[in-house]
């Protein structure tokens, strides 16, 4: 398990639903991506309403079906393995924005009943 406890940076990536790379929605070929490269981990946060650089507002309707919600990628690991994993995402995303910011990690581990 990566040792990430102190001082790391929180990655945000946002992008729409609808976004794809290829043949597969952007989310899940982004966090394909940071597991194969050995991140420490990523959760894709879905937002019930948004816009974004277009201002075209997105939002989630009963009877629409395609709302083009927001996503958010979110990940934590060190400034040089973010470093190095920005080309390959950035090369991914046809829009949308990503953030840095620092992170204070207390606690990274796993419950060794779930292994």
């Amino acid at each position: 398990m990566t040792k990430l406890i102190g001082e790391n940076v929180l990655m945000r990536i946002f992008i729409g639903e609808s976004d794809r790379h290829g043949h597969q929605p952007l989310y899940e070929a982004l966090v394909e991506l940071l597991r194969k490269e050995g991140l420490a981990g990523a959760t894709v946060l879905r937002g019930i309403c948004g816009f974004g650089a277009h201002s075209v507002y997105h939002t989630q309707k009963l009877l629409d079906l395609s709302a083009d919600l927001p996503l958010i990628v979110e990940v934590v690991d060190s400034q040089e393995r973010i470093d190095s994993i920005m080309p390959a995402i950035d090369g991914m995303m046809g829009g949308g924005m990503i953030t840095l910011e620092k992170a204070t990690v207390i606690r990274y581990s796993h419950d060794p009943k779930r292994s």
